[in-house]
């Protein structure tokens, strides 16, 4: 389990952090809590993984 905040895991998945929270909300991901700074944490391995760009 890796625990990340929605901006960490934006940046490793490219997904915003907006549609992670309305994940969050809806229930599609879970919640673990928050860090130090009161940021939500999630777990990285329950998101999508990100699709290879593929070259021109």
């Amino acid at each position: 389990m890796t625990l990340v905040d929605l901006y960490a895991a934006h940046a490793a998945t490219g997904i915003r952090p907006g549609t992670l929270r309305v994940w969050l909300h809806r229930g599609k991901i879970t919640h673990h809590g928050h860090d130090r700074a009161g940021r939500a944490l999630i777990n990285l391995d329950e998101l999508p993984t990100p699709a290879p760009v593929k070259a021109a």
